[in-house]
């Protein structure tokens, strides 16, 4: 192994790592991009749809997605066998 070969190696792992950050950036970027109220907008749904059926905490899914120029809200949720 020549001298050139070890920096060549470090340069690759450099690289790495400078695309593994690149992809965290990317998913920090796109998190922040979401409305702040969407995690309160969750709590409250599941507490009112808890008024008349009894689901579970995981069961209330709320997310926004980009549709060309508007933004959608997407409200999933999964009831208990039987309810309906």
């Amino acid at each position: 192994m020549g001298l050139f070969d070890f920096l060549k190696a470090k340069k690759n792992t450099a690289e790495t790592a400078k695309n593994r950050l690149q992809i965290i950036i990317a998913q920090e970027r796109s998190s922040r991009s979401a409305p702040d109220y969407l995690p309160l907008l969750r709590r409250e749904l599941l507490e009112v749809i808890k008024k008349y059926v009894n689901v579970d905490v995981d069961a209330v899914k709320v997310d926004l997605i980009k549709d060309g120029d508007h933004d959608v809200l997407d409200i999933s949720v999964a009831l208990p066998d039987g309810q309906g």
